[in-house]
């Protein structure tokens, strides 16, 4: 448990009751650390040590085997473009190390030990500086008086080349496309919205051209439903270049 009376004289993040439960605390100048985990039911719980920032960074420690290196990215709103050694993760890449089998919900899936108990990152008041962040820059999107909308895509299974239609109305679904394009080994099964295989058939090329733009019903890619980044497509916690360039720009 950490000293009441560090916490008080500490970074001054969070009041001292929403921390003294916790496991693993640690306040330093900037941040503050607390012990934190993601459990496989394969590999059972990985530990590690998180820190929050201020700023809404969020950067991770793996200490799931003695001299563990795992790790390529400073933080989770890392706006460098190169890829270089540390032992820093983010809380998603942190996930994925651990060998979560229902991986990219790291909200839910890292814990801290809060009462003796494994409680979600979700459920804590660690993500309050990170949550802070994102609104900001969903206001400063908004701001721009732009609405910005997303048409249907595509996503080809790797074994048969099928193409899957994924609506982007919402952020939700734009998560399941964004987590869809990234995998290289994307299959007909991994489709999120119904169970079908490589047999199932696949749109008419009649149909595939309604894209849902409101401009056009045909339209072949125009400002209206062409997106490049806004706060519905781009997540501050993914690694991909195109979401750390979009969180690096909106910062800036």
């Amino acid at each position: 448990m950490a000293n009441v009376e560090e916490i008080q004289c500490g970074s001054m993040l969070f009041r001292q009751e929403e921390l003294q439960e916790m496991s693993g605390v640690n306040v330093g100048g900037s941040y503050v650390e607390v012990m934190c985990g993601c459990t496989s039911h394969r590999y059972g719980d990985a530990i590690a040590k998180l820190r929050v920032f201020p700023n809404g960074n969020l950067e991770i420690t793996c200490e799931c085997t003695p001299g563990c290196d795992e790790g390529c990215v400073v933080s989770s709103s890392s706006s460098s473009s190169l890829r270089f050694h540390t032992d820093k993760l983010t809380p998603a890449a942190f996930e994925k190390h651990s060998g979560r089998e229902t991986a990219k919900k790291w909200k839910n899936n890292v814990w801290v030990i809060n009462g003796g108990e494994k409680v979600p990152l979700s459920k804590t008041v660690l993500l309050k500086y990170y949550n802070e962040a994102l609104k900001k820059c969903n206001r400063s999107n908004r701001s721009q008086g732009s609405k910005v909308f997303h048409r249907d895509e595509f996503v080809g299974c790797i074994e048969c080349g099928k193409e899957r239609r994924f609506r982007l109305r919402s952020r939700d679904e734009c998560l399941l496309h964004h987590n869809a394009m990234a995998d290289p080994n994307w299959k007909c099964s991994d489709f999120p919205y119904d169970k079908i295989t490589c047999e199932a058939e696949e749109e008419r090329g009649s149909r595939k051209v309604y894209r849902g733009c409101t401009r056009s019903p045909t339209c072949k890619g125009c400002t209206s439903c062409v997106c490049f980044g806004c706060e519905l497509c781009r997540f501050p916690d993914c690694t991909c270049q195109m979401c750390v360039d979009f969180t690096s720009n909106v910062k800036a």
